[in-house]
């Protein structure tokens, strides 16, 4: 980068976003960093081409509406020596990208990110964001959990410079799903350092049903086998915990067919889950109940995708 204030370009990848893709845009036009020289979104459908447009973005088509592709095509597009991916379910609070961008050249790194703060609004979204910040939703990911700044495997999002992306090509368009592990992968397999911060916190809308949430989770299940095969040994003993568990369930199910006491195991999982909502009443009042099926849906979601890929 030529200077201490890097030119800035934001992409972002739209499809059916029509009722978050605003308020991402509206935290976008509210950060503090002055030398943002465009927002480009990659919109999959025509609602989201007109908010984009509304807000002054420039729009590149993605028809197809795979996130690796509109970001590969909104990089194509733009001239900024940064590269901030935002989501059009998160919204950047407003020293998001100064402070990342400062981050960057303090510390010589490729990519420099923070932490997800899933944030519902509807009983669902409320449930599903507080699974996804619970222990057994969340795993040991930085990301997800906070902890010390430094050298990751992964953030959420991420602030690039360009050259990091050039060097490694972009974003792989196979994986519609954990593009972002993958490419930080990568990064780091080039001589590239990926940053955690964990006081750059971003606001992610989750998925406001549990029908939509497991299509998420498997999918991400698919995506990390894929991942496997593509970086064989790079593959965390914890991350086949879930497939694990959908395993040993079948096959408890299975075997109680002739050993009843079999079901034990189904039993214990389901008082794990029953414990883990019931202790976030007082914080998550009557959205804790719906914390024991949407973990269930995110751990059998992605164990079964992980299987099936």
């Amino acid at each position: 980068m030529t200077d201490n204030n890097p030119s800035v370009s934001v992409i972002l990848p739209a499809r059916d976003a029509a009722e978050t893709l605003t308020a991402a845009l509206d935290s976008i036009a509210g950060q503090t960093y002055r030398r943002i020289i465009e927002v480009i979104v990659a919109a999959a459908d025509e609602e989201s081409q007109e908010i984009a447009s509304a807000h002054g973005a420039t729009v590149v088509q993605n028809p197809g509406g795979r996130t690796p592709s509109g970001l590969n095509r909104a990089i194509s597009a733009s001239h900024g020596e940064v590269i901030v991916r935002c989501d059009a379910h998160s919204m950047l609070p407003a020293e998001y990208v100064e402070r990342a961008v400062r981050t960057l050249l303090e510390t010589g790194a490729s990519n420099v990110g923070g932490m997800q703060i899933p944030t519902g609004v509807t009983f669902w979204e409320r449930a599903i964001a507080a699974a996804m910040k619970s222990p057994i939703g969340a795993g040991d990911a930085r990301y997800r959990i906070g902890g010390v700044e430094g050298p990751v495997e992964t953030v959420y999002l991420g602030v690039f410079r360009r050259e990091a992306l050039d060097r490694v090509g972009g974003f792989d368009e196979q994986f519609t799903r954990t593009q972002d592990y993958e490419l930080n992968h990568r990064i780091i397999e080039s001589g590239g350092t990926v940053w955690f911060d964990p006081n750059l916190k971003v606001t992610y809308r989750p998925r406001g049903s549990l029908s939509s949430l497991a299509q998420q989770y498997f999918e991400y299940g698919k995506a990390k086998r894929l991942f496997r095969r593509r970086h064989p040994g790079a593959l965390k003993w914890r991350q086949l915990a879930a497939p694990a568990l959908v395993v040993g369930l079948g096959t408890a199910v299975v075997i109680s067919i002739v050993w009843p006491l079999a079901l034990w195991v189904p039993a214990g999982y389901s008082v794990v889950l029953a414990g883990t909502g019931l202790i976030k009443v007082p914080s998550e009042g009557t959205a804790a109940f719906g914390i024991p099926p949407a973990l269930a849906t995110m751990h059998l979601a992605w164990g079964t995708g992980f299987l099936i890929g």
